[in-house]
């Protein structure tokens, strides 16, 4: 089969998957994934407060459906080692964060937004900026198109064969990691004027070198005030696993924040602004 004929077959079989096939939720990496250890099932919302509704296929209910590690988990190093701070966290999401220093903090994002559209063959919608603006798309890769880096400036040569497997997948990711961070995914996102419109999927984010991001990976609302609480998860430096994080400054809501914070948003290792808070 030529190349050309392998694309082609490859792009009809991704949109013809099945529904059968996007039903439920999916992760790639190694682990259980018991779903029973999962975010909506162990860290529940606070009194008088109930989960908004999450399509269980959109990213949102992807988010919400994180398993995590054992309760009590310490959050590790790539290298293996203990993190150096362990208050910040009350759970760590049961995902690996490879062998090498890159899955920080933007790589976190990147890493659960791409996992996320991977697990649904959406291999289009996967596509991130490198640092000097040049986007690099999945699409791209699994077609065996790679870039050549020469400072600023990004070559794409044609040098693979096509491959949608799992590990290309994250032999790209691992090249996003090297080239992208806070400061080129904080300007692919929108920014999101209205506090109280916070959602499953947004970003807080300070996008410099370095910056920092956390992501917002569940909501709930008060039954009787409408006001919304939301649970943050942040990589940090050096690499080290997703975590769940703690709230330090509102121990009655704790885990969760309360979207009536103030001008700052204070986490254990992070101050972000009220207008840091941005969207996909």
């Amino acid at each position: 089969m030529s190349r050309r004929l392998l694309i082609i077959v490859l792009t009809v079989l991704t949109s013809l998957a099945s529904v059968s096939d996007l039903l439920g939720q999916q992760y790639n990496w190694p682990g259980r994934h018991d779903d029973s250890q999962s975010i909506a099932n162990r860290i529940k919302p606070p009194a008088g407060f109930e989960r908004t509704e999450a399509d269980s296929v959109s990213f949102a209910g992807w988010l919400r459906s994180l398993p995590l590690k054992q309760a009590g988990s310490p959050v590790l190093l790539y290298n293996g080692r203990r993190k150096h701070n362990q208050e910040a966290h009350v759970a760590v999401v049961d995902m690996d964060v490879g062998t090498r220093d890159l899955q920080q903090c933007a790589d976190a994002v990147i890493r659960l937004r791409a996992e996320y559209f991977f697990s649904r063959r959406q291999y289009d919608s996967i596509s991130f900026d490198f640092t000097n603006g040049d986007a690099a798309s999945s699409r791209q890769w699994i077609n065996g198109v790679r870039p050549k880096v020469r400072g600023n400036k990004v070559e794409w040569i044609e040098t693979g064969v096509v491959d949608s497997s799992y590990r290309n997948f994250r032999d790209y990711l691992d090249v996003v990691f090297t080239y992208a961070g806070s400061y080129s995914l904080e300007r692919q996102m929108r920014p999101k004027e209205d506090i109280c419109a916070v959602a499953i999927g947004d970003v807080f984010v300070q996008g410099g070198f370095p910056g920092h991001m956390v992501i917002v990976v569940d909501v709930a609302v008060h039954k009787s005030t409408g006001e919304k609480v939301f649970l943050l998860a942040q990589s940090f430096m050096p690499a080290q696993e997703i975590h769940v994080l703690k709230n330090p400054t509102d121990s009655r809501h704790s885990p969760w924040y309360r979207c009536s914070f103030g001008d700052q948003l204070e986490t254990l290792e992070w101050t972000f602004k009220r207008g840091d808070l941005r969207e996909f």
